[in-house]
């Protein structure tokens, strides 16, 4: 477990994408990147975030790719309005889950795990629905 670089508190859930320090939260990252600990800060990616950016900018882990398994953003922002997918979130069991998967050093692993629980095969098959419909051709 690493130590956040801002308060100081454990965690292992984001690294800046250009000094690659950690820190555990959005109010972290925003002191970290306007502090001078943050050396490498001179693209517009690592920029001080203004008031009135939103909270979902917040940066990741890994920086994004596009794969053939790439989600559209405009796709995953339909997840937040899936009515089946809050109630799931509702169960503590599932939400243990997917805090597990999130920080998992072998996330592979971490999700053959998960895809074993009934659970989570429900939330994620809500999830397809969502992502990846099925055409009326399958259906059949």
């Amino acid at each position: 477990m690493q130590i956040c670089i801002v308060c100081r508190e454990p965690t292992d859930k984001y690294k800046c994408r250009k000094c690659l320090e950690r820190y555990c939260s959005l109010s972290c990252y925003k002191k970290h990147i306007n502090s001078t600990e943050c050396q490498a800060c001179e693209t517009p990616s690592c920029e001080p975030l203004t008031g009135d950016q939103n909270e979902d900018n917040e940066p990741t882990i890994y920086t994004p790719f596009s794969t053939e398994d790439t989600v559209a953003p405009e796709k995953l922002q339909q997840l937040a309005h899936s009515e089946g997918l809050k109630n799931l979130l509702y169960n503590p069991h599932l939400r243990n889950f997917l805090k597990a998967i999130d920080v998992a050093p072998n996330a592979w692993k971490a999700m053959q795990a998960a895809m074993q629980e009934p659970l989570f095969i429900e939330f994620a098959d809500e999830c397809l629905k969502i992502v990846e419909p099925s055409s009326e051709d399958e259906k059949v």
